[in-house]
């Protein structure tokens, strides 16, 4: 039986060092009731099915609607496809799963945990979509906090995207509660 499970990780992005918290439900049902609390803190979010199990595919559109009913609309979203060493039992194209997912404005990867495919590579790309959204508010707040009522950059005003704006504001959006 699967239980409701809490990872901490780090990860370098863009020569960064970015702590993630992780929570997995396993897509259990009965923790439905709980995880519309964590969608409201949470700046990404990652939506696994089993490549060689239709009905969890098919799950995925209302797990989406109810992420996007409780998340912040900025929300970075990654579908994962899973279980892609099961080559023989395979069920859902990966063509379907990526035109579903460019459909839905989310970023796609298929993954094998079994045997470590593309697992570390689907948490970078969700966690850099993270950072970079984050450093987009970052310079986009410094940006307005300078440009007046309009909210123009001023002209010859640089702006280090890299830096992300002041370097502790950048960490306590992203790593602190």
């Amino acid at each position: 039986m699967q239980i409701l499970s809490k990872f901490q990780t780090e990860s370098f992005v863009e020569g960064r060092v970015i702590k993630a918290q992780i929570w997995d439900t396993a897509g259990q049902e009965r923790y439905r009731a709980i995880t519309s609390a964590y969608y409201r803190g949470a700046l990404g979010a990652v939506l696994v099915y089993d490549v060689s199990k239709p009905t969890t595919f098919d799950n995925i559109s209302r797990w989406l609607k109810e992420l996007r009913d409780h998340a912040d609309a900025n929300i970075g979203i990654m579908l994962i496809g899973n279980k892609t060493d099961l080559k023989h039992l395979r069920a859902v194209a990966a063509d379907d799963a990526r035109s579903f997912a460019e459909a839905e404005g989310l970023s796609y990867i298929e993954t094998s945990a079994l045997e470590a495919t593309n697992v570390e590579e689907a948490f970078q790309l969700i966690l850099g979509d993270i950072y970079r959204s984050v450093s987009k508010k970052s310079v986009a707040s410094d940006e307005q906090a300078g440009a007046g009522a309009a909210g123009v950059v001023r002209e010859g005003k640089t702006i280090n995207v890299a830096a992300g704006g002041d370097a502790d504001s950048g960490k306590k959006q992203c790593c602190s509660a």
